[in-house]
């Protein structure tokens, strides 16, 4: 615990000489008794000279970059926390590059001879110099031989030791958070010391390639017979805690719209197919990549898209995928009294307000949107002000849906740089109908229920460890919250716990110091 304190120290300095506190203080005005404490601490409340920037947000953004890794992922994930920070502080820190210089050639060839061993080093050749680094991993190119064929691979590699110093740094601003909750009693409401915590957790599962290289393979089983998408191919022989290797993309980045064009495809179809290729995967599979922005998208040679990275994934259960494709496709129709009724029907509004009543505050928000140019119509528009206006009803939004509400904002963003007058709800429909007459048609619901049926028998002999460790590290990633009867909840309970008997051992000490004095000085 004493370790953490001194860590405590050093990131206190580090947060006074990047200007993190300074910013913090213009965006909110902390209580007497903390800035008391960021005194005692040594921290500065006096901003360093830093290039001018004119919003406190940006210059938090600013003062985050500089400090690293720990503090560039904390302010990602503070991004997805609206709720905690407020919108607009939230899509400021959505600008966060997650980009660091990076680590030597050398010092990456030893981390792959200390995972695979010597021998089967010698099955990875023409390794490159790094060709992208952000401030987890990076990435190189390379050959290798997989089972007798030569593949060209990209090999992503953690930084050294990033592991330790993140856990560190974290376990020292859980610290911090808990002392603030403590004195300040206002902050017990924003639930700090869980933040930090559950980006602890996010971020070790993130840290383990093989639950990306898991996110990947999934996605790649999902949609290998989707004509015009690719994810690559996970070799799983070179794949561990610390290195994922898959096929090296060759295209050209989906943001370079002018090269697109001059290699003949066709920009305004990747952008139709962009759309419905994210919507088939959430309404379809439940399961989507939830970092599509333009650095993460490449298109091939035959027009396919290409994505990486898949460190963020999203997940949507029955209910939910149902209740997104039944509202989006009623909203298209402009049926409101059916969208109205849906919510209903899945008991997501009491029933002390009428169908009528709901169907018209959905009339307010729709209307609208239909009003606007084509090239305005955005379907993460509807169902933000969707999510905004379902408080007033007492609807509880689930945070997987946020998420995807979040994802489609860049999907139709990086859709509308191809094309701006892409129309949204017509590429839309097709994809939304033919889900739902799929999921309606009688020998369909047959088969899956007969599949539903056959699983839960072949699965009894374990049903006590029926909780699959991956699918629940991706259920936190989604879902953004730590559930009561998980193991990181009762992680962090010891955790909080320990800080307690500390905090109650220090006090002890202090008033001992303090009557040992009094005796002797007397």
């Amino acid at each position: 615990m004493f370790k953490k304190i001194l860590l405590l120290f050093r990131i206190g300095k580090k947060l006074a000489k990047s200007g993190t506190i300074s910013s913090i203080s213009e965006i909110y005005n902390p209580p007497i008794l903390i800035k008391i404490f960021f005194f005692i601490l040594g921290f500065s409340l006096k901003e360093e000279k830093q290039k001018k920037i004119e919003k406190p947000g940006e210059k938090l953004c600013s003062s985050l970059q500089n400090m690293g890794t720990t503090f560039i992922k904390l302010g990602q994930f503070l991004a997805t926390r609206p709720d905690i920070i407020g919108e607009e502080l939230a899509k400021d820190l959505e600008k966060l590059q997650d980009k660091l210089p990076s680590f030597s050639k050398h010092e990456a060839t030893i981390i792959l001879k200390k995972e695979f061993g010597e021998e089967n080093l010698k099955n990875i050749y023409e390794f490159s110099e790094p060709i992208a680094a952000a401030s987890i991993a990076q990435v190189h190119f390379a050959k290798i031989k997989n089972n007798g064929v030569n593949k060209e691979v990209a090999i992503k590699i953690l930084r050294p030791s990033i592991q330790k110093v993140f856990n560190e740094e974290l376990d020292a601003l859980i610290l911090l958070a808990y002392i603030i909750e403590s004195i300040a009693k206002k902050t017990k409401r924003l639930k700090l010391v869980e933040v930090v915590y559950l980006l602890k957790e996010i971020t070790n599962i993130e840290m383990d390639l093989r639950f990306e290289a898991a996110a990947a393979n999934e996605l790649y089983e999902n949609t290998k017979n989707d004509a015009g998408f690719k994810v690559p191919k996970i070799y799983w022989n070179f794949t561990t805690e610390k290195v994922l290797t898959l096929d090296k993309i060759e295209g050209i980045s989906i943001r370079e719209t002018e090269k697109l064009i001059e290699n003949g495809i066709d920009v305004k179809k990747i952008s139709n197919n962009l759309i419905q290729h994210f919507l088939r995967q959430a309404v379809r599979d439940g399961f989507f990549h939830a970092d599509m922005h333009q650095g993460n998208i490449f298109i091939n040679k035959n027009g396919d898209i290409v994505p990486v990275d898949f460190g963020i994934m999203g997940r949507l259960d029955k209910l939910n995928r149902r209740y997104l494709a039944e509202i989006l496709y009623g909203f298209i129709n402009r049926d409101y009294k059916k969208v109205a009724e849906i919510h209903f029907l899945a008991g997501l509004v009491s029933k002390k307000f009428s169908v009528d009543e709901f169907a018209q505050s959905l009339r307010s928000i729709g209307e609208p949107i239909f009003g606007q140019s084509v090239k305005d119509i955005s379907g993460s528009k509807l169902l933000k002000q969707l999510f905004n206006n379902t408080e007033k009803f007492n609807m509880q939004t689930q945070p997987q849906l946020l998420l995807l509400q979040k994802t489609m904002v860049v999907v139709e963003g990086v859709a509308r740089k191809l094309n701006p007058n892409t129309n949204i709800w017509q590429v839309s429909k097709p994809i939304l109908e033919n889900w739902l007459k799929n999921t309606k048609d009688p020998l369909n619901n047959i088969n899956e229920k007969i599949k539903n049926a056959s699983e839960v028998l072949k699965r009894l002999p374990e049903l006590p460890k029926i909780m699959d460790k991956a699918n629940e590290a991706l259920t936190i990633i989604a879902e953004g919250k730590l559930s009561p009867n998980s193991a990181p909840y009762y992680s962090l309970k010891e955790e909080e716990l320990k800080m307690k008997l500390f905090r109650n051992n220090l006090i002890s000490a202090f008033l001992v110091l303090v009557i040992f004095l009094i005796l002797v000085f007397k």
